[in-house]
């Protein structure tokens, strides 16, 4: 198949999910999360594996109905690009209540610079396009889709609300630092394992993970304000509840790089720990190991 009707079957596909009612799309989604945990062995292995890391004192059992309830909303979030990308502004402002926005509007008034601090949670993408369409303009780091079609479908789907200006990953933080200075807010990710260079290996859950120390080192060299974002999906009624918290303060103050990011991570941790399920665990977290560790998955 050509990248060109690849992207025409995935642009109808998603345009129907768009179009759909919401018991339309939550059938669609517990068919897709009931196959997910069950084909996508490797990817079941990685979050039993995650869970089994991060809450040991949990049963088994337990962490298998994590699992399931972790697939389902995964899968909602998945159809429900389509709601995003392709559906009315008057449904999406509907099915994403927000909260906290005076927080983000007193700091644009004072012309602070802004990182926004999105953790990796199922309603992150949902979070994402509600903000660009309160923000006029923001920026965030992008990964790019190896399939061309996806490629082009994701990027206007995260671009279609006001001025999104979508930083290629290869380029670093060097490309979100220069909106940054510009006073334009980044959307920013902060808990990924992309290796050991310009991560330290920061405890999460107690287990070290290569974590970057990009958001303190910004936050201190640009005086900028970190907000965290958090975000829940309801899955009985398609609603992703975004909250836009308070800047974090005294951050990162005088404590080290190190220090502030452990900070955070015990902040990620808390979050999660309210609704474990909504975090994004098919993620390898701990994919890189301290020297001499055996690797984890």
């Amino acid at each position: 198949m050509t990248s060109n009707k690849k992207l025409s079957l995935l642009r109808s596909l998603f345009s129907y999910f768009g179009r759909s009612s919401l018991p339309t799309r939550q059938r669609w989604a517990r068919a897709l999360g009931w196959l997910a945990a069950r084909l996508m062995r490797s990817r079941a292995h990685i979050v039993r594996t995650n869970l089994a890391l991060c809450f040991p004192e949990r049963s088994p059992q337990e962490r298998e109905a994590w699992l399931r309830r972790h697939f389902d909303l995964l899968a909602l979030s998945i159809v429900d690009r389509g709601l995003f990308w392709f559906g009315a502004p008057s449904a999406i402002l509907a099915a994403t209540p927000i909260t906290g926005l005076e927080h983000l509007d007193g700091l644009l008034k004072a012309r602070r610079r802004i990182i926004l601090l999105a953790p990796h949670f199922i309603g992150l993408d949902a979070a994402a396009t509600r903000l660009t369409m309160f923000l006029h303009e923001s920026a965030t780091m992008y990964t790019r889709q190896s399939s061309p079609a996806i490629d082009q479908l994701v990027r206007e789907g995260r671009g279609r609300f006001n001025r999104v200006n979508l930083v290629s990953r290869h380029d670093g933080v060097r490309g979100l630092i220069r909106h940054l200075r510009n006073g334009i807010p980044v959307y920013y990710l902060p808990d990924m394992d992309f290796g050991v260079a310009g991560a330290a290996f920061i405890p999460f859950f107690n287990v070290p993970a290569a974590t970057l120390l990009a958001t303190a080192q910004i936050a201190k060299a640009w005086d900028a304000a970190v907000v965290p974002i958090i975000s829940q999906l309801d899955a009985a009624t398609g609603q992703y509840h975004v909250s836009v918290l308070p800047p974090l303060d005294d951050f990162p103050g005088e404590q080290t790089p190190e220090q502030a990011t452990l900070r955070l991570n015990r902040l990620i941790e808390d979050w999660v720990r309210s609704d474990p399920p909504q975090y994004y665990w098919v993620h390898r977290r701990f994919k890189s190991r301290p020297e001499g560790e055996a690797r984890l998955y």
